[in-house]
């Protein structure tokens, strides 16, 4: 077969929760090792309808690796193995802009890192020579699109737009913190978005945030910021979040690897 016309599974980023998206069928769990060691957690692999899915749990399952420690080239290098070409980075994000408030979902088009000190790319050590990758465009333009014809088909509240500001966690920013990003044009607040999308270009991988607004950002509300918030946001939100995973899976699979990923 050829590779145009071999089937990639599709990678999905996020947290244990999503293996009870509607119609999947687990096939297997298998740890791997990569050169880069192990990934945050055993890659689950399985099917919805024709289509077949690798979960990875970002932070580990049970949820224990936080957001500066997690190996994110294992992650990324463990997908890129099994044949995944496409990815969908599940995120839980802090609201800056007025419209994107708890339980909203947000397919943002931009970026801004503001970590330090996270391993962040795999173009580092013995190199034959330096390579710089272009990251104009951080969200693979035709996975974005088909997140928001499923969100609009769904009527799911939801932004097709939004500058996501990476941080380095684990604490929550403060709110002088999130009026300095504000000012810079960020709409929302995450700590897990970089490396991990960087990474992804620099495999040739489509990579797509899928974000999930589980509390307004520091000083956007009249109160601080609790857990039970947090929780309440994403039992909210998550029903929107899996129904867009199953549309949109074989929308996705049907995605042509990149040049650049071979």
């Amino acid at each position: 077969m050829s590779k145009a016309a071999e089937q990639y599974p599709v990678g999905i980023i996020g947290g244990t929760g999503l293996t009870t998206l509607s119609g999947l069928e687990i096939t297997g769990e298998r740890p791997v090792e990569t050169v880069w060691g192990a990934p945050s957690a055993p890659l689950v692999e399985g099917s919805l309808g024709d289509q077949p899915v690798v979960f990875l749990s970002r932070h580990g399952n049970p949820h224990r690796i936080p957001p500066h420690q997690v190996n994110y080239r294992a992650n990324l290098q463990a997908l890129y193995e099994a044949g995944v070409r496409t990815v969908v980075g599940v995120n839980a994000v802090g609201g800056i802009h007025p419209d994107m408030g708890p339980a909203h979902v947000v397919i943002p088009d931009q970026i801004i890192d503001y970590t330090w000190g996270r391993p962040s790319t795999f173009f580092e050590g013995d190199l034959e020579e330096v390579t710089h990758i272009d990251f104009t465009w951080p969200y693979d333009a035709d996975a974005r699109e088909i997140l928001v014809a499923a969100a609009a088909s769904l009527g799911v509240s939801f932004s097709d737009f939004g500058v996501y500001g990476a941080t380095q966690g684990p604490r929550l920013e403060t709110a002088a913190e999130i009026r300095r990003m504000e000012r810079d044009g960020c709409d929302l607040v995450g700590m897990t978005g970089m490396p991990e999308a960087v990474l992804a270009a620099e495999l040739g991988m489509r990579y797509v945030c899928l974000g999930l607004v589980v509390n307004w950002a520091a000083g956007k509300s009249d109160h601080i910021i609790t857990m039970a918030e947090i929780e309440e946001a994403i039992d909210k939100g998550m029903s929107s979040v899996k129904g867009m995973l199953e549309m949109s899976m074989a929308g996705l699979g049907k995605l042509t690897p990149t040049p650049q990923s071979f």
